[in-house]
């Protein structure tokens, strides 16, 4: 049996986290007992003392503290919400005790925003590490040296686990119930909590609104008239000469203000309208396409699908809500 140590830090917890990770493991022993086997998981509610928590409207009780835990097998981290550097530092106490049962063999889960907690035990250092896409250049910013992938999902690397924004934290606790349950009870708890099993991109929920939080002025006016410009062809070449400055240079500087060469952030920016006009109005493929600045339908194709993880056509089917009341 999984000794689980479902942590209650200090600040705004996530209660859907909480309540849906509690809930999705008790219900695997359940299924397990009806079928004559022993139940898996041992979950436990863990703070830092036995204090109840104010999370929201509610009080949350933890079963125990942290100092009363000898050895567990699994510690999750929920979502805690508000400035990030005070969450992290109200929940300074709790880093040893993680390192600590790690270097024991414990597994460490994050879900949502509870990844910078994780990385400020430094065990993501060089590690690959996702979070809700909202916050990742934040949490760039914070933790450098973590491999940030706000695309993905689930990461899994050396016993340490982190989910995507939101409610794709169900995602990550159905992985863990295949790897320590088997992938018929994985499949039985997607079907009885309505998840879909085996998706492993954030790419279709995130919004591109360009990264502009920076003082490169430079860049910033390539930025304006790459947004302002995007229906038509535009070449690295063009805007280093608008700018007067070199080819070299401002792909450098590009690349080190935006985190995106100048190439995928004209990309990113028509697939951004794209994704607009699939949402908003019953046009075709063609005609978006058209309408955003390419007339190669492959290569749109390649790059919406690239960027999103959805085809154009899968993407409008999707979102658009006409054809979904259809």
């Amino acid at each position: 049996m999984k000794h689980i140590s479902l942590l209650l830090p200090h600040g705004d917890t996530s209660l859907s986290n909480l309540e849906a990770t509690y809930k999705m493991f008790t219900k695997v022993n359940e299924a397990a007992e009806q079928v004559g086997k022993p139940p898996l998981f041992d979950i436990h509610l863990v703070g830092m003392s036995k204090d109840p928590k104010k999370a929201l409207v509610f009080t949350v009780e933890p079963d125990l503290s942290i100092h009363e835990v000898q050895k567990t097998d699994i510690i999750i981290i929920p979502a805690v919400h508000g400035n990030m550097q005070t969450v992290v530092n109200n929940n300074s106490d709790f880093i040893p005790w993680i390192k600590e049962h790690y270097s024991k063999g414990s597994e460490v889960v994050s879900l949502c925003i509870g990844a910078f907690i994780l990385a400020s035990t430094g065990l993501l250092k060089n590690k690959s590490c996702t979070t809700h896409w909202l916050v990742a250049e934040e949490f760039k910013e914070m933790y450098p040296s973590v491999k940030i992938q706000p695309y993905k999902i689930i990461t899994d690397e050396d016993g340490i686990y982190t989910s995507g924004g939101a409610y794709s934290s169900l995602n990550l606790i159905l992985y863990l119930v295949e790897k320590y349950a088997g992938r018929e009870m994985a499949i039985l708890s997607s079907k009885i909590f309505e998840i879909e099993i085996n998706r492993d991109s954030q790419s279709p929920f995130i919004i591109f609104s360009g990264q502009k939080d920076h003082e490169d002025h430079q860049v910033l006016k390539a930025q304006d008239f790459i947004e302002e410009n995007y229906t038509n062809k535009i070449t690295v070449s063009q805007l280093a000469k608008m700018l007067n400055m070199g080819r070299r240079n401002l792909e450098r500087r590009f690349k080190k203000s935006t985190n995106n060469t100048v190439i995928e952030y004209i990309q990113r920016v028509k697939v951004e309208a794209a994704k607009r006009n699939f949402e908003t109005n019953q046009k075709n493929v063609s005609e978006v396409m058209y309408e955003v600045g390419y007339s190669d339908s492959k290569a749109f194709r390649n790059v919406f699908k690239k960027i999103t993880g959805l085809t154009p056509t899968a993407y409008k089917d999707k979102y658009n809500k006409e054809d979904v009341m259809i």
